[in-house]
């Protein structure tokens, strides 16, 4: 099971370079504005949150330096869309959150 997890966060890696490869250098008011970019942004958000669900709870356990859970809750706000969609949110998201889960990610999988 240990290569399905490590599959599984290259997946994730994969998806939150395209985040940040998609709204690099955007300031809010563009990325709001530009329903494309904001769009796919948020696709890859519930990829991420979709994966988590299908790592091993010992491997979660193990990298207890992310927060496995918020993304899995983010991607359930997206996709029942239970108060809609807060591109103000995402945008922050996306600009704080994501480069440094992108760097957790990272140093997990080289530490593999």
């Amino acid at each position: 099971m240990v290569d399905e997890n490590a599959h599984i966060l290259e997946k994730m890696i994969s998806h939150a370079q395209r985040i940040i490869s998609y709204s690099k250098e955007m300031l809010e008011e563009e990325f709001i504005a530009d329903s494309k970019t904001a769009e796919a942004c948020v696709f890859n958000l519930t990829q991420i949150g979709e994966l988590t669900r299908l790592l091993d709870d010992s491997f979660t356990n193990e990298n207890n330096g992310v927060s496995w859970h918020k993304m899995r809750g983010l991607r359930n706000r997206i996709v029942h869309n239970y108060e809609g969609i807060d591109l103000r949110l995402i945008y922050d998201i996306v600009h704080n959150d994501i480069p440094v889960l992108l760097f957790k990610l990272t140093n997990i999988a080289n530490n593999k």
